[in-house]
């Protein structure tokens, strides 16, 4: 079974968090409810009936002018003599044209309405950009309605362009601590944890008694033991790699550790083309961890034989994509099954950034994790 997620935007696990709400507002955000409620009051009233109100506007204003041509038929059926039937189909035909006329009319005055319908799709579907476009035959009612909606699709957008860059904030200002901690246990802890050793050894150097010198060997083993946790510890909290060099180099030394712990073969590609574009530090920080926690995830879960990291950066955009020939899964089941696989993580992440993740999935076909983030707002901030 083949399962594909796609997470856009700020929110949400099932499209854009925000085109959802703003779907909401324009009143389409309940249809299901609507339908159910409206088929639960047709059990308790005669169905016919209910039928005939559920029908097209169109419909009714063709039976209700259907009905009138066949009562004034009738009637001057049998009130005009017999020599008088030519008027009467003359007065049949021009009913009929009546009726013509009323279904173009309506048609007409019901076009501003599907531009409103697709309107609210398009934003359901999560294109915040959609705006209803002046209609030449809408009238003044119609047109104030269509400008309401265009003046609160503005506001979302504007509220949405706050949270980002109020998110990268966060997300910059939570690096910033990562940083710092990352340095305190490597400038602090670490060379507290070195001193300790070297001492250690010193005495166990010196010392005359077996005994004790075979426990100070063990005191120095479980020292160095604690001073590489922290060292990994300090570069698994920030990687001082992604300040210093940038994001394909912190990549290439997290698939380096990565290989040497578990033994699966991991390639970072990165295109020559992309290497003149920078990816701001914001950006950078959310790819890294996405990376990060889709390796852990394809190593813990997926037993792959070999992952590929492909980093592509352009003006406009950065994409990261990780892909492995593991055993693959579910995406759906697993969301569902094991909500802290860290697939929230990831796209939570992403969405702080305005960024888009997909994750694609087949039982026996690997896994495809790709994250993309646009980098105008992020390099304005």
């Amino acid at each position: 079974m083949r399962g594909k997620f796609i997470s856009v935007g700020r929110l949400g696990r099932d499209g854009n968090a925000w085109g959802h709400m703003a779907a909401a507002n324009l009143g389409i955000g309940s249809n299901n409810e609507f339908r159910h409620h409206l088929q639960a009051d047709g059990d308790t009233g005669s169905s016919f009936a209910h039928a005939l109100l559920r029908f097209p506007l169109w419909g009714k204003i063709a039976g209700a002018n259907l009905l009138i041509v066949l009562v004034c038929g009738l009637v001057l059926y049998r009130e005009l003599p017999g020599g008088r039937h030519e008027l009467i189909t003359a007065m049949a035909w021009a009913l009929l044209a009546g009726i013509l006329a009323n279904l173009l009319l309506v048609r007409i005055a019901l076009e501003p309405l599907r531009e409103l319908e697709a309107t609210a799709g398009r934003v359901w579907r999560g294109d915040l950009g959609a705006r209803v476009r002046p209609s030449a035959v809408a009238d003044r009612d119609m047109m104030r309605v269509g400008g309401a909606i265009n003046l609160l699709l503005d506001g979302l957008v504007q509220d949405r362009a706050q949270s980002r860059r109020l998110a990268s904030l966060v997300i910059s200002a939570q690096d910033e601590e990562r940083a710092r901690i990352a340095r305190e246990l490597h400038d602090s802890s670490a060379q507290t944890l070195t001193a300790l050793l070297l001492q250690v050894s010193a005495a166990a150097r010196d010392e005359k008694d077996p005994a004790m010198a075979v426990r100070l060997e063990e005191i120095r083993t479980i020292a160095g033991s604690a001073l590489e946790e922290v060292r990994v510890l300090s570069h698994t909290v920030h990687p001082r790699v992604l300040d210093d060099l940038g994001l394909v180099a912190a990549l290439e030394w997290l698939a380096r550790r990565t290989r040497a712990a578990s033994g699966v073969e991991i390639e970072v590609n990165a295109p020559a083309d992309s290497a003149p574009y920078s990816v701001p530090s914001a950006a950078a920080s959310v790819l890294y961890r996405v990376a990060q926690e889709a390796l852990a995830n394809a190593v813990r879960h997926a037993k792959p034989k070999s992952v590929r990291l492909m980093v592509v950066a352009t003006p406009e955009r950065a994409s990261l994509e990780v892909a492995d020939d593991g055993v693959g899964f579910d995406v759906e089941e697993a969301e569902h099954r094991r909500p802290g696989m860290g697939l929230f993580s990831m796209r939570e992440r992403v969405s702080l950034v305005d960024g888009q993740l997909e994750i694609v999935s087949s039982v026996g076909a690997g896994t495809r994790v790709t994250a993309s983030i646009p980098l105008n707002q992020l390099r304005q901030i």
